[in-house]
């Protein structure tokens, strides 16, 4: 099953149902465990404000989290310092063109806190190929140097996780994605949660509560204008 056109396939509606938030623990990132990793059950996961994330190995029930204070960025909101303007000059933004090789670049189990599986790898390939997932990639002489990869449902882009083989490569690919959701609609960022990295590029937080607030109103707004496989993102930054 792969999307059609630019428009992703809906998958069979999960046979779960995640918790409301009044079950969430008010100070605890993790609310759920259980469940499958199928399409549907994922889609319905972001659309709760949940994400899946593996915890205690591979035998362990899946984790699902929504964090007390979620990293988000509004793509108005991205900061982009001169060195970084003068990095992005140096690369080559493409969208979808290696989607598998991002993820496994952010598996590489000798990356500190890795938590990208294979089963999670199965299932993100699976909504990439359905239109669900996205990749945003940097390259630099024919060579993917850095990249990021998330689930883009109306105006909320989930993102899953980044990296980068030079500097500046996964900086840039965010910047690739800001280009492309920053299109006038109301658009969000999800970052899970913010760390002194994603900070020094704009992203803050809002309380879980505020999160799902927001939320019914972000999964209204119509897709982003997602290049064609390959293309470059419709801009950047001024230089």
């Amino acid at each position: 099953m792969t999307s059609v056109g630019d428009v992703p396939v809906d998958p069979p509606p999960s046979v779960w149902d995640f918790p409301p938030l009044s079950r969430f623990h008010p100070h605890d990132d993790l609310v759920a465990t259980g469940a499958d990793l199928e399409p549907g059950t994922i889609l319905a996961a972001y659309r709760h404000g949940l994400f899946p994330m593996p915890v205690g190995g591979p035998r362990a029930p899946m984790a699902w989290f929504s964090p007390v204070r979620r990293g988000v960025l509004r793509p108005a909101d991205l900061r982009v310092a001169r060195s970084l303007r003068r990095s992005v000059r140096h690369f080559e933004i493409r969208v979808d063109t290696a989607c598998a090789e991002v993820i496994d670049a952010c598996a590489d189990p000798s990356r500190p806190s890795g938590w990208i599986d294979d089963q999670i790898r199965t299932a993100y390939l699976r909504l990439h190929e359905m239109g669900w997932v996205h990749s945003v990639e940097t390259w630099h002489g024919g060579r993917l140097v850095g990249g990021l990869y998330g689930v883009s449902i109306g105006g909320l882009f989930a993102g899953e996780s980044m990296f980068h083989r030079e500097t500046d490569a996964s900086k840039a690919a965010l910047v690739g994605l800001v280009a492309i959701l920053d299109d006038g609609q109301e658009r969000l960022v999800d970052t899970q949660w913010q760390t002194p990295h994603l900070a020094s590029l704009g992203v803050g937080e809002v309380a879980r509560k505020e999160y799902l607030r927001l939320l019914p109103r972000l999964l209204q707004v119509p897709l982003p204008p997602w290049p064609s496989i390959g293309a470059a993102p419709p801009g950047r930054p001024a230089m």
